[in-house]
């Protein structure tokens, strides 16, 4: 190859030096495949797909909560009766079963494509989904990680779930893919994994097995055969970046004293039992859709209950903000159901879904009053997606109705941010989802690939929406958090406490750095760190600058 280093967008810190496994391509339909007859290749076809739902939930069982709801909502898209009666019409007509199968599948894609937001991001899974039902009916493996005999770094062209949460962390050094976007499935999971990851490198293509890499998860640099003296200076950096991260201990706060809590962002039960044993202060972001996903049925409040119980159990005396169901047009429930829409990124989602089923939100909140007062836990309850001040009093009250006493809403939404200070006069407290943020800040959606540099979160038309929705905070003398993934980037959690942000919410295995981040600087130093990124003309000029100005003993490990 003419280049020998190429660029990616990092999407999960710290790097790594290894050797590259590939992950197997596809299985494609044979050319010419013979059509069966009706009474053979619907059952074939159905057959195929069940036994894919049923291998994804044996693997959702042993995996963890993050990991598992994700396994669990792709064996539902496994048997979505509309992708199986789509391949069986195909094969009626005379397609061969697998071909059949591939075409209804790519069918689906460009639909989910079409749609964008949650829609896009599920686009690879039914892929997925699809391509194992292919290698099922064919009698071959299927597509997926090949078994790895030493620590490597394994390169796809992308990778779903099901190879992501089953990864083996002591073999696998890095990833790397063609594809994927900051907050696609394989990006979520190798950060809660603590996987050095970065997505998005077309050269990645040509990389053979054996090819040794140099794989940089923060800055998105992948290098290629790397001479000697680069691989030695990232050992000499990862040794000293051990070293320091040994010592990170405790609560998070600035060189001079100021406190910035460092919380875990959960997904269910095995996350909070392993987070609640980690050196976080809480869990700044409960996401409870897991609970909701993975039922046929709305769950009952005995049941809600007894998840949130097991979930709260750990964290003690530390507080858990929990984020009420964020589902609706773009994340379908069987069971609240709005109808289609053109735009679900900007429909009936979040509180919006919730003010049109109420009796949905009324239950959770009851479940969770009931958890909060059977564990003694600082439950803290906000709701997704709230845009106008009307939205927040009507949550509030609901919520402490519930005999929840503090209530806070996910600012997500520019309208939100640029009003906040009426917003936040509602309720107790904030959190900066700063993913869907940065999308409809930039209008663009944050699952396509292509908009990438757009959804950057060093933009600075982004950090200056941060910065109106923590003064109106400021005004109002309550907090405002980041639970977005922006949050365990430790350059940029210096920004976002400059700007006023008050704690940080992270997949936990980011937390050792972020805090080392933060004692490296005063609160003085992080705001004019905060000035010069809002002052850039650029994404890349605000990280520029930054890293230009923070302190030597901290870029020293980076």
């Amino acid at each position: 190859m003419s280049t020998t280093v190429v660029q990616g967008i990092g999407v999960s810190a710290g790097s790594a030096y290894g050797p590259v496994v590939r992950a197997g391509n596809p299985v494609t339909p044979p050319d010419n495949e013979a059509a069966l007859p009706a009474a053979e290749v619907e059952p074939l076809i159905r057959g195929a797909l069940e036994a894919v739902a049923k291998d994804l939930e044996n693997r959702a069982a042993s995996a963890e909560d993050t990991a598992a709801s994700i396994l669990s909502a792709t064996a539902m898209l496994a048997r979505d009766p509309g992708l199986a009666d789509n391949a069986v019409e195909r094969a009626v007509s005379g397609a061969g079963p697998a071909t059949a199968i591939d075409g209804a599948t790519q069918d689906y894609v460009n639909q989910f494509t079409e749609l964008g937001g949650y829609f896009a991001e599920r686009a690879t899974d039914v892929r997925d989904v699809g391509d194992r039902a292919i290698a099922t009916v064919l009698g071959v493996s299927p597509p997926g990680v090949p078994p790895m005999e030493k620590p490597s770094v394994l390169v796809a062209r992308d990778l779903a779930p099901a190879e992501t949460a089953t990864l083996d962390r002591a073999l696998v050094l890095a990833i790397v893919t063609e594809e994927g976007g900051r907050t696609s499935h394989t990006a979520i999971l190798a950060a809660q994994m603590g996987i050095p990851a970065v997505v998005k490198v077309s050269e990645a293509k040509d990389f053979d097995d054996g090819h040794m890499v140099l794989v940089d998860g923060e800055s998105g640099e992948v290098h290629l055969d790397p001479p000697p003296e680069v691989a030695d200076a990232l050992v000499q950096r990862r040794e000293r970046r051990n070293k320091v991260l040994a010592g990170s201990t405790g609560p998070g706060t600035t060189k001079d004293g100021k406190a910035i809590p460092l919380l875990a962002n959960i997904g269910g039960v095995e996350d909070a039992i392993a987070a609640g044993k980690a050196d976080v202060e809480g869990v700044g972001l409960f996401r409870t859709e897991f609970v909701f996903l993975s039922s046929k049925t709305a769950p009952t409040v005995e049941e809600q209950t007894e998840i949130y119980r097991k979930v709260f159990e750990p964290f003690g005396e530390r507080r858990v903000v929990v984020r009420t169901l964020d589902a609706g047009a773009d994340k379908p429930l069987a069971f609240a159901d709005l109808g289609s829409e053109e735009n679900p990124a900007l429909g009936r989602r979040g509180l919006r879904l919730s003010a049109e089923l109420p009796e949905l939100l009324d239950a959770q909140l009851e479940a969770l009053s009931a958890a909060a007062h059977l564990t003694g836990a600082d439950v803290r309850v906000m709701a997704p997606m709230v845009a106008i001040v009307e939205e927040a009093a009507w949550f509030a009250r609901r919520v402490r109705e519930n005999g929840l006493p503090k209530v806070g809403v996910m600012i997500e939404v520019p309208g939100a941010a640029l009003r906040s200070e009426h917003v936040m006069a509602e309720v107790d407290f904030g959190s900066l989802g700063t993913n869907d943020l940065a999308q409809y800040t930039m209008a663009a959606d944050r699952m396509q690939g292509e908009l990438s540099d757009l959804l950057d979160p060093w933009q600075p038309a982004l950090l200056d929406v941060i910065a109106a929705a923590c003064h109106g905070a400021s005004v109002n003398g309550k907090p405002m958090g980041v639970c977005g993934e922006s949050a365990g980037d430790p350059l940029l959690a210096l920004v976002l406490v400059g700007l006023g942000v008050t704690s940080l919410s992270m997949a936990p295995s980011k937390v050792p750095l972020v805090r080392y981040s933060l004692a490296c600087h005063t609160f003085a130093q992080c705001q004019r760190l905060a000035h010069l990124a809002r002052s850039a003309r650029t994404a890349h000029d605000a990280r520029e600058v930054v890293r230009e100005h923070a302190s030597a003993d901290f870029t020293a490990v980076l």
